[in-house]
């Protein structure tokens, strides 16, 4: 396998136009209604921050303690909404609302990136990862801050990286052992080209559908399986609808927090510091106790016993590699879905 850092730079070279996807920015989500227990509300800087997890996922909990911390520090001079698990805008239409200012700050997952920004698809590589030291470099080093920095020219400020885990891969019809197990399989994946190149590797087909609709498609039988991290499978009980999971740690889920550029340029230094400060103490809350979370999720899921669950041997994970070396050989799937 190549290196990842080899692999960065063949696809920031290889990249030479930006992805397309019609946008559906139909589903209007719900006015903002004004908070009446809110003293002097119309004096204080209100921040509505939305995603589509659960609370009681590694994201949910850090948005939360991160409004929690932004309120006491300033005084209650900030105000930070949660609107968690798409109850305001879902994880297709969100970027749209962050950037026409109907939110102020959203935390997409990184692959989700992909359709504005090409680059991004070095995240998603299969096995570009071997633990959550090398994530955190890439995040916290030179390519996670050359990817933030992309965000610029669509009016956007990326504050950090959010950890999550690891991503196992689920299936209501067999166990996935080896490659082969997938053929003539359908997958619910994020968008991103590096995602349908890795599951065509495998001789199966995808979706690409919205997180909170994974589980109404996982249940009509639409698709057999999908990829996600166990707080995530967890905690929107896509475990009940499947028989089976592989722990195969084949990619990460994590996050960016984006906040609207235009926003932020409109705060007070105090406040810009109070925000950038919380951020970096919420980003490493979620960094250490994110693998705590999904660990006691795995604990949960291995005591109901309603879904078997298979460990990737070593020499399973080889098989695994050499099938999924395939999209690294594919420059071409890079811009592909224009």
């Amino acid at each position: 396998m190549k290196s990842f850092l080899a692999i960065a730079l063949l696809l920031f070279l290889g990249i030479a136009s930006a992805l397309f996807f019609g946008r559906d920015f139909s589903e209007t989500a719900q006015s903002l209604e004004y908070d009446d227990e809110q003293e002097g509300l119309k004096e204080a800087v209100v921040i509505n921050f939305s995603h589509v997890a659960a609370e009681n996922t590694p994201k949910g909990m850090a948005a939360r303690k991160f409004a929690e911390l932004v309120e006491e520090r300033s005084a209650g001079k900030i105000k930070v909404n949660v609107y968690s698990n798409g109850s305001l805008y879902n994880d297709k239409n969100e970027y749209e609302a962050l950037k026409s200012g109907h939110v102020q700050m959203i935390a997409p997952a990184t692959s989700k990136m992909t359709i504005h920004f090409p680059s991004w698809q070095i995240l998603d590589l299969p096995f570009a990862f071997r633990n959550v030291s090398e994530v955190k470099a890439v995040y916290e080093g030179a390519t996670g801050e050359a990817l933030l920095g992309e965000l610029e020219e669509d009016g956007l400020k990326g504050m950090t990286f959010w950890y999550n885990g690891f991503k196992q891969i689920t299936s209501n019809k067999h166990p996935l052992i080896m490659p082969e197990d997938f053929e003539q399989m359908h997958f619910r994946i994020m968008p991103s080209p590096v995602l349908k190149a890795q599951f065509e590797a495998l001789g199966a087909s995808t979706s690409e559908l919205p997180f909170n609709e994974t589980y109404n498609n996982l249940e009509v039988d639409f698709i057999d399986g999908q990829e996600n991290t166990i707080s995530n499978i967890y905690t929107k009980k896509l475990y009940i609808e499947q028989a089976h999971m592989t722990i195969s740690n084949h990619g990460y889920l994590g996050y960016v927090v984006l906040m609207n550029e235009d926003f932020w340029e409109q705060l007070t230094d105090s406040h810009q510091q109070i925000l950038t400060e919380t951020m970096e103490e919420t980003t490493a809350w979620i960094e250490r106790h994110s693998i705590e979370m999904n660990d006691a999720y795995l604990r949960q899921m291995k005591r109901d016993e309603s879904i078997e669950i298979h460990y990737l041997t070593p020499a399973e994970r080889e098989e695994w590699q050499k099938a999924m070396e395939a999209v690294y050989r594919r420059p071409s799937t890079l811009t592909e879905n224009k």
